[in-house]
C-alpha cells in the first residue's frame, strides 16, 4: 500500500493554499495583536463590535474575522462571531491556558528568514541563513519568554513522571531557557535541587521564573555552552528538552556521552522532542519539525525513536522508551545511566 501523503485526484487549490499559507501565519498573528479572541469571549461579537473595542476597522475587522473562521479559530452564524474551543481556550487571555505569545517566537522575523531560501537550504542540506544557534543569540531570550504557555503544558507532564518526591535530587536540564522543566521538577519534589545550563542572557528569563516558582533557593544557574562548560557531576536525573533536534548525531552522541558522566549509575535520563514515526510523514507536526531544522540549523532534524534510542544507547545508557505525552505534540524519550 502507497504511504504516498495526499494521494487524490488532481486539485490545483492545493497549490494555491500552500503558496498562500504565509497569510494564516499573518492573519493570526494579527488576531492575537488585536486580542480578537479575547474580545469575543467579553462578548463582542460582531464585526463593528470587536472593531470597535480593537481601535480598527469594521470593514477590516470583518475580513479578518471571516478568514479566521475559514482557518477554524472561529465560528460564524449569520453576522455573530464566536470562538471556537481552541480559541477560547489557547487564544483568550483570561483563560489560564493563553498561549498566544508564542506568535512573538514562532512568526518572529528571525525564524521566518531562515525560509527566504529554503532551495538552497536543500541543495546545501542545511541553513543558508544566519541560523540561531550563535552564542547568546537574543532569539532565545524571545522562546524563554514566549514559548513558556505553550512548553508548560509538557514540562508539566514530564515533572509528574520524573519526580521523586520525597527523595533527595540533584537535576541537570540542559539548554534550560525559561527553566520550566527542571522547575516544575522543583515543585513536584521540595528535595529537588536543579542545575540550569544555558546561555548567560537566556538563564535571566529562569531566574525570574524560579522566584515566581517560590523555588529560587533550589535553582541554579550554569551559563555557557553545554558542550563546553563543567555542568558537575553526581546528578540523579538529567532533563534535555528540544535540544538534540538542533544537532547531527554524531554531535547528539558525543553530547550524551558527556551527559552520561555527569551521573550517578541508574539515574534518568529524560529527552523531549518532537519524535516522527519511521514513515517520517507521521505524526504531522512531529514530522513537519523537520523542515524546521532544514532552515534554521546546518545539520539538525526530528529524530525517530529508532534514532534517539541507538544515540542513547551508543553513548552507554539502557532501557530506553518513549511516551507521548498528549496533548502536546511531544514525547519523551527516556532511559537510565
Amino acid at each position: 500500500m502507497s504511504t504516498t501523503a495526499h494521494a487524490s485526484a488532481p486539485d490545483p487549490g492545493r497549490i494555491m493554499e500552500a503558496l498562500n499559507a504565509f497569510q494564516q501565519t499573518e492573519a493570526l498573528k494579527a488576531a492575537i495583536e488585536l486580542d480578537i479572541f479575547t474580545h469575543i469571549a467579553d462578548g463582542a461579537s460582531t464585526a463593528a463590535e470587536i472593531a470597535q473595542r480593537a481601535h480598527s476597522s469594521e470593514r477590516g475587522m470583518r475580513i479578518l474575522c471571516d478568514f479566521m473562521t475559514i482557518r477554524g479559530f472561529l465560528s460564524k452564524s449569520d453576522a455573530h462571531y464566536a470562538n471556537t474551543p481552541t480559541a477560547q481556550v489557547f487564544l483568550n487571555k483570561r483563560s489560564p491556558a493563553y498561549m498566544g505569545s508564542i506568535a512573538n517566537f514562532l512568526a518572529s522575523p528571525r525564524l521566518v528568514e531562515c525560509f527566504h531560501d529554503l532551495a538552497g537550504s536543500v541543495r546545501k542540506g542545511g541553513a543558508v541563513s544566519q541560523g540561531t544557534l550563535a552564542p547568546e543569540d537574543p532569539v532565545w531570550v524571545e522562546c524563554a519568554r514566549s514559548m513558556s504557555p505553550f512548553i508548560g503544558m509538557g514540562a508539566g507532564i514530564v515533572a509528574k513522571i520524573v519526580a521523586r518526591p520525597g527523595e533527595a535530587q540533584k537535576v541537570l536540564d540542559i539548554s534550560a531557557g525559561h527553566g520550566l522543566f527542571g522547575l516544575l521538577v522543583a515543585k513536584e519534589n521540595p528535595l529537588a535541587q536543579v542545575y540550569a545550563a544555558d546561555w548567560a542572557n537566556v538563564l535571566q528569563v529562569a531566574l525570574e521564573n524560579a522566584a515566581k516558582f517560590g523555588v529560587a533557593e533550589r535553582f541554579h544557574t550554569i551559563p555557557g555552552s553545554a558542550f563546553d562548560t563543567d555542568l558537575g557531576s553526581g546528578y540523579d536525573l538529567v532533563l534535555v528538552p528540544n535540544f538534540l533536534h538542533h544537532f547531527d548525531v554524531p554531535t547528539c552522541v558525543k553530547f550524551l556521552k558527556k551527559l552520561h558522566a555527569t551521573m550517578k549509575p541508574g539515574a534518568a535520563l529524560a529527552i523531549v522532542e518532537f519524535v516522527p514515526n519511521e514513515d517520517r510523514i507521521s505524526p504531522p507536526m512531529a514530522a513537519s519539525f523537520s523542515i524546521q531544522m532544514l532552515g534554521g540549523t546546518e545539520a539538525g532534524d526530528a529524530f525517530t525513536f529508532r534514532e534517539l534510542s541507538a544515540m542513547v544507547s551508543d553513548a552507554g545508557f539502557k532501557e530506553s522508551t518513549q511516551q507521548l505525552l498528549e496533548p502536546t505534540p511531544q514525547t519523551l524519550v527516556s532511559a537510565k545511566a
